[in-house]
């Protein structure tokens, strides 16, 4: 993902220097906090909320994407211990 580009659709592009000077990618962006959001430079209480709610969105689009595997290998695992049992 391009946090760059990322901060760009959010309007928040002034940001992006402060981002990438501080290394944020796609790995560190879901776990930082409001805190981190004021080290990095965010001084906006509406712009950190802004960040902090699409920072939300990203762990639900990555929450949402594993939980399909996840079931298919809970689904897998009940049916092959039902037909063990018989």
């Amino acid at each position: 993902m391009d946090v760059g580009g990322w901060l760009r659709r959010l309007g928040l592009e002034q940001y992006e220097a402060a981002f990438r000077e501080n290394q944020i990618d796609d790995t560190v962006l879901p776990s930082l906090t409001a805190e981190d959001l004021r080290e990095l430079g965010v001084g906006s209480v509406g712009h950190r909320r802004k960040l902090l709610e699409a920072i939300a969105a990203l762990r639900a689009d990555t929450s949402a994407k594993t939980v399909p595997t996840a079931h298919r290998r809970c689904s897998t695992n009940f049916r092959t211990s039902r037909r063990s049992r018989r």
